[in-house]
């Protein structure tokens, strides 16, 4: 996948399909074409501003920010404690990247998409994102594409389920 002027990368079937159970919470999220409500989301960003947009962005479909955090190790402690649905994760954070935070969160629970939402256009970057069992990669500044990306990787996790 190639990133043109930062739209929407998505890696096909995503890296999130094996359910922990006979049916796994993205499974039980999906109503038909719609989404459920109680869709869990993990916010992780060292910018308080992004954060609340996100929050903010989120929340304007119902969805639940079950938890925040403010650089990757506290993002991967919020992790396992929360226990998401989905995680929105930002690349450059002090202490531990996203791309590390990521292969840390996805090696625990490979069932849970994450999404890298990021400023930062890196050469290879699509290819370690997949690698370290992100989702898609959208840009900050093509946030308009987060909510389908969203959408999009829970209803592909909930598809890989059946």
């Amino acid at each position: 996948m190639v990133i043109e002027a930062w739209n929407v990368v998505s890696f096909g079937q995503m890296n999130c399909p094996t359910a922990r159970s006979p049916l796994s919470r993205c499974a039980r999220l999906i109503t038909g074409a719609e989404m459920s409500s109680s869709l869990r989301i993990l916010i992780v960003d060292d910018s308080e501003v992004t954060r609340r947009i996100l929050g903010t962005i989120v929340r304007s479909r119902h969805w639940t920010v079950c938890g925040e955090a403010e650089d990757g190790w506290s993002g991967v402690k919020k992790f396992h404690e929360v226990k998401p649905d989905l995680v929105l994760l930002d690349l450059a954070m002090p202490d531990m990247d996203g791309i590390e935070a990521a292969r840390l969160m996805s090696g625990s629970d490979p069932t849970v998409p994450i999404i890298l939402f990021t400023i930062l256009d890196l050469e290879g970057l699509e290819t370690r994102a997949r690698n370290a069992g992100i989702c898609a990669v959208v840009s900050k500044a093509r946030g308009w594409n987060l909510l389908k990306s969203i959408e999009t990787a829970v209803t592909q996790s909930y598809g890989s389920i059946n």
